[in-house]
């Protein structure tokens, strides 16, 4: 996640509230006869691609650079 402001290109009226969505892969082994797990990689989990932006008024799910050039194109103004 990068440290820019987002804004949803949506809704148009969140800055503030999301959640970041992921997916993740990890490699293991199994016996072919039990089906039991024989070996598992523990420090290899590593995600299987960019993680997806989900505004949390209006649900819209985006790419993360969505919603940082949303936030560009309509600054916020400090007062």
């Amino acid at each position: 996640m990068n440290e820019h402001p987002y804004y949803c290109p949506n809704c148009r009226s969140n800055r503030v509230k999301f959640n970041l969505i992921t997916t993740h892969s990890q490699k293991f082994m199994k016996d072919a006869v039990s089906g039991l797990i024989t070996e598992m990689a523990v420090d290899e989990v590593m995600p299987d691609h960019e993680p997806d932006i989900q505004c949390r008024v209006c649900s819209f799910i985006g790419n993360e650079m969505r919603f940082i050039k949303q936030a560009a194109r309509e600054p916020r103004s400090i007062t």
